[in-house]
């Protein structure tokens, strides 16, 4: 096996990305690999990282991005804060195209000369707090939402929260624990009220957003993932917001997961189930939670019309 191809190898489990170091010691010359970039075989990425073979790529991933900017700076550097939260698959933050890492020493000062977007943070990691996601240091879970939810306000920051426990990436013991870590930092005070709100039920941020608008609304729902079932027992669908004693049930329609055909035609079908038993279904979207008073107001009518038909 020649030296490229020991490469290729190499980029191939690291999303297309190799370092100058890595090639070096697969046998290439600083040379090869310059010549490799002026042809436009090669891209550039970050720092003496690059991706290989780029026209067969169509493009430098987002990780491909993340695993450059973190090896740009050396075995120390580690994935932080939003970064962290993106590559864990914890949902709830705006996209954005910046990088946080954090790297030890006089390194983490402003960020040099080819590395744009990346934002670089000097903090303490204990090593038990590093785990690799696809070979990328980065902050654990309970580390990641540790730091999250001193820095976001309420709505991101119990969406955060949420989707980590739905996805079974920190359990609610876990997360007892968060208090502790952060006594006497600064935004303690308000992350331990964000804790207290966070309910793992919730599948995703928008679902998490629409209960803390009836929260604030003083409509609060009193089931989450309401299953609904007939006399026999048949299960008629399950509602993500739930009033059991005006049967109302609320939807929130997130793109993901409501827009391809096979989703909307399941919806109607269920919709139609509930409705035959009696339950009154509503169904919001993300332009609605943009409105504070809409969702609350909305369910409050509906409460009222099925007592008042009552």
């Amino acid at each position: 096996m020649n030296a490229l191809d020991a490469v290729r190898r190499i980029a191939a489990t690291r999303d297309g990305i190799v370092t100058l170091d890595q090639a070096r010691a697969a046998g290439m010359t600083v040379h090869e690999v310059q010549r490799l970039c002026r042809t436009g075989r090669w891209q550039v990425v970050a720092r003496a990282s690059y991706l290989v073979d780029a026209e067969l790529h169509g493009g430098v991933s987002r990780r491909a991005q993340i695993r450059a900017a973190v090896a740009s700076f050396g075995p120390g550097a580690v994935a932080v804060l939003a970064t962290a939260a993106e590559l864990h698959g914890i949902a709830g933050l705006r996209g954005t195209d910046e990088i946080h890492l954090s790297v030890p020493g006089p390194i983490a000062r402003p960020v040099r000369v080819g590395h744009p977007g990346v934002v670089v943070h000097q903090s303490t990691i204990a090593p038990d707090q590093i785990v690799p996601v696809r070979g990328i240091a980065v902050t654990g879970p309970l580390r990641t939402l540790t730091d999250l939810v001193l820095r976001e306000e309420r709505y991101p920051a119990v969406c955060l929260l949420d989707s980590a426990l739905n996805r079974g990436l920190v359990s609610g013991e876990e997360l007892l624990r968060v208090p502790g870590l952060i006594r006497g930092r600064r935004g303690a005070v308000a992350a331990r009220q964000h804790l207290a709100e966070a309910d793992g039920r919730a599948q995703s941020p928008l679902e998490t957003c629409s209960r803390l608008r009836c929260v604030d609304g003083r409509v609060p729902p009193d089931a989450l993932q309401l299953e609904v079932r007939d006399d026999d027992g048949y299960l008629l669908g399950v509602g993500d917001l739930g009033w059991r004693g005006p049967k109302v049930i609320a939807e929130a329609d997130g793109r993901d997961a409501h827009d391809s055909p096979h989703a909307v035609f399941a919806d109607r079908r269920r919709q139609n189930r509930l409705v035959n038993a009696g339950w009154t279904v509503l169904r919001f979207t993300w332009a609605d939670t943009l409105r504070p008073d809409y969702i609350p107001w909305t369910v409050r009518r509906a409460i009222e019309s099925t007592r008042s038909a009552r």
